[in-house]
């Protein structure tokens, strides 16, 4: 059977100063994924619309398939303004609602799901009662042998989240994604103090999660992983060193990169390693989808 990964979510166009590039979470990993190699399966809604007929067209020209993609009557494709600060960080005004906020489900995308290999999701696709409605939906439905890893990219947009969803998400997940502002506004939801190490151990008891990575921007990134020796061990990764265009993408890159080799049956340090490089060749490109092979993030790999 055909290994493959669903992403739920959101697809969308990032409106940036210099033009408009495709975007959203679920989708960047997704035609990450699929340029590594894993086919990747998008489940989204766009409107019947030409910024809609071109978010296909892209997804298409990166050879993901847009069966998935659901098409609303009334409402339009997705769009976000982008503001780049002087160090090139990105902040976003997500505009709503539009069509991703009402994603629907059915026996047929339950099923394609029940047969993947993982499950992408994150917050923002949650923030209407629709497409929250859906998701949760397809999470309880999932097979209860625990063969699907369901990846949580915690991915926080305020004002569009809220610690009694982000609790009820962390409950299904096996592996857990934030950057380091994420981990900090959860540590304090929860009074954890002390290191990232202390914080990341203290988070992953409370739901049970066997992996949880943090990415660092500039300081790399770190991951506590539940190995086959039973206990939950530590690692680091410092940053590869790239002159940064943007960092919009980055963080869904890594994912995308470190889901791979976990599937691949690769090492957590290896798994880590591949991330941080594929973050880093992104960050050097302007937008989250530049065109790059294997061979270039191995280039920058230690």
């Amino acid at each position: 059977m055909q290994r493959y990964i669903c992403c739920f979510g959101e697809v969308l166009w990032d409106m940036l100063p210099s033009g408009k590039l495709p975007g959203g979470a679920p989708m960047n990993v997704a035609t990450h994924l699929q340029n590594l190699g894993i086919p990747a399966k998008m489940i989204s809604r766009v409107g019947k619309d030409d910024l809609g007929a071109e978010i296909k067209a892209f997804l298409e020209s990166k050879n993901c398939t847009t069966e998935w993609i659901q098409d609303d009557e009334h409402l339009n494709t997705g769009w976000v303004k982008v503001q780049l600060s002087e160090k090139n960080e990105a902040t976003y005004t997500i505009v709503h609602p539009v069509a991703w906020d009402f994603i629907q489900t059915n026996e047929a995308t339950q099923q394609l799901v029940n047969q993947a290999s993982a499950l992408v999701f994150g917050t923002l696709a949650s923030r209407d009662q629709a497409s929250y409605l859906t998701l949760l939906s397809i999470l309880k439905n999932l097979p209860k042998d625990g063969q699907i890893l369901k990846v949580f990219d915690i991915n926080l947009r305020p004002p569009h989240y809220s610690q009694s969803l982000i609790e009820e998400f962390l409950q299904y997940a096996d592996i857990v994604k934030l950057n380091e502002d994420e981990l900090k506004i959860v540590s304090e939801w929860y009074e954890i103090k002390g290191s990232e190490e202390n914080q990341l151990r203290e988070i992953s008891h409370k739901f049970n999660l066997k992996t949880l990575i943090v990415t660092k921007g500039g300081d790399g990134a770190i991951l506590l992983r539940l190995e086959a020796d039973g206990e939950k061990h530590f690692y680091q990764q410092q940053v590869y060193k790239v002159v940064v265009a943007d960092t919009i993408g980055s963080g869904d890159s890594f994912l995308a990169g470190f889901l791979k080799n976990i599937l691949d049956g690769k090492s957590s340090e290896y798994a880590l390693n591949f991330a941080c490089a594929i973050g880093a060749v992104v960050a050097s490109h302007s937008g989250a989808n530049p065109a790059i092979t294997e061979a270039d993030i191995k280039k920058v790999m230690i």
